[in-house]
């Protein structure tokens, strides 16, 4: 299939792609299901929350790293997984890199492998398939970097920071776009305990028409401990209010544990 959109032409080209590995989706609603995670290196945001910590893969985003992959090393691991027929394409922000996303839904397309791409909603990329499932994690004002406070790996956050992470957050036109064109799309915001949190989730759901039943509450935290402080809160409150609560499970397994 010809495309106007470009594809990745060399295959042998190392991509923006830094963890690539087998595991069990754990968040949303493919919770469970084998898949294939193609991590990309790069963010539009610094997501800091506080008690919660920093973004749970900071070094794509705050101290994003070089990729080390191929679009061949890709095809490697479904030949050796063939019964895996789901791809999580992660982050990082994904949608920064448009070729690869689309050469990803050729390729899904050829192999009828299911695609769900997490995404921030920075930036509605169109592909030539449609991406089977978009799963939304917009970042509402508790994911703002606080000035001076200490990155993972020593930074001091300044206001050129603070004015980068603030930059892409919220698009709602480009969300808009994405949930109009992809094939089906589930919203999975990021809750921290507060009044003030739930107030900009329930907002956003609403300014959007999403369903509850298409809403995810996931905790904050970025390690085991802080995930088992926050799910007595989010269980709570989903069973209250009528949302999905989905568990962040790779963290409860495997704690702070790269390429799991």
């Amino acid at each position: 299939m010809e495309s106007n959109l470009g594809r990745i032409e060399d295959y042998n080209k190392t991509l923006p792609i830094l963890e690539l590995y087998r595991c069990v989706q754990s968040e949303g609603s493919r919770f469970g299901r084998p898949t294939i995670a193609v991590r990309t290196t790069g963010c539009t945001h610094r997501c800091y929350f506080g008690e919660g910590g920093w973004c749970d893969s900071w070094y794509t985003s705050i101290h994003p790293e070089k990729g080390t992959f191929n679009f061949n090393d890709i095809i490697k691991i479904y030949d050796e997984n063939p019964h895996i027929k789901e791809m999580m394409l992660t982050g990082g922000s994904p949608t920064m890199h448009p070729k690869l996303v689309n050469e990803l839904t050729h390729f899904a397309h050829e192999r009828d492998i299911l695609i769900t791409i997490e995404t921030e909603g920075s930036h509605f990329v169109p592909t030539d398939y449609p991406i089977g499932l978009i799963s939304l994690s917009p970042k509402f004002g508790n994911s703002i970097p606080v000035l001076g406070a200490v990155t993972p790996q020593g930074a001091i956050v300044d206001q050129r920071m603070i004015d980068q992470h603030n930059k892409f957050r919220l698009n709602f036109h480009g969300i808009r776009q994405m949930i109009d064109f992809h094939t089906d799309y589930h919203y999975k915001p990021v809750w921290d305990g507060t009044d003030a949190g739930l107030e900009q989730i329930e907002s956003f759901r609403v300014g959007l028409d999403i369903p509850k039943d298409k809403t995810y509450i996931m905790p904050a935290g970025d390690t085991r401990e802080t995930l088992i402080e926050m799910y007595p809160l989010v269980f709570d409150m989903c069973a209250e209010k009528g949302y999905n609560m989905t568990g962040r499970d790779h963290i409860i397994a495997f704690d702070t544990k790269r390429g799991v």
